[in-house]
């Protein structure tokens, strides 16, 4: 039932949707998925559900402070440091990733990452369900769907090894580079 709910949802939501106050998105537990209009990379199917995530995730030294709408808005207006959903979407479309700050720390410079939120605002589409442990269910749908987006538990996956290499090619780049100011 939940694989379906994500899979197939009755209703997307698009950035401009859920960045609006109050929005929609509940600020609960749960597990949301990411469908995109158009393909981030041309291996993959377009208008399908590609990458589900979770908020919180399991903690079990400490409670979490995040939630579904945390994690929809950090996706949608965040950066590549924290939101995997963002690195790997900025791997696939080749914008260049950098050392920031200290240097420990990578995302797609300012240009690179207005430029994904932009895409993302055209492309990517997210819907949810609420859910009091969500990361049970999220390795259940890992073992169900096919989410070529999700590397966690997800070796089985075809495009597994190919994103994990795109996304090592990034790194070892931005590391050869000068830190971005």
């Amino acid at each position: 039932m939940e694989a379906t709910a994500l899979a197939s949802p009755d209703r997307l939501w698009s950035a401009q949707e859920v960045l609006v106050r109050p929005s929609p998105v509940p600020a609960a537990a749960g597990v949301y998925g990411w469908h995109f209009e158009q393909s981030p990379h041309p291996d993959l199917d377009a208008g399908r559900l590609l990458y589900v995530g979770i908020a919180p995730r399991y903690m079990a030294s400490r409670p979490s402070t995040q939630n579904l709408r945390k994690r929809v808005h950090n996706h949608y207006r965040g950066n590549a440091a924290g939101s995997t959903l963002r690195f790997t979407l900025g791997c696939l479309l080749g914008l260049e990733l950098r050392r920031v700050g200290s240097g420990k720390k990578m995302n797609f410079g300012k240009a690179g990452e207005a430029a994904l939120s932009q895409w993302m605002a055209d492309n990517a589409r997210v819907c949810w369900i609420e859910q009091d442990e969500p990361w049970a269910l999220e390795s259940q749908l890992i073992s169900q769907i096919d989410l070529p987006l999700n590397l966690d538990q997800n070796r089985h996956n075809a495009f597994h090894s190919r994103l994990k290499e795109l996304r090592a090619q990034a790194r070892q780049h931005a590391r050869d580079l000068p830190i971005s100011s």
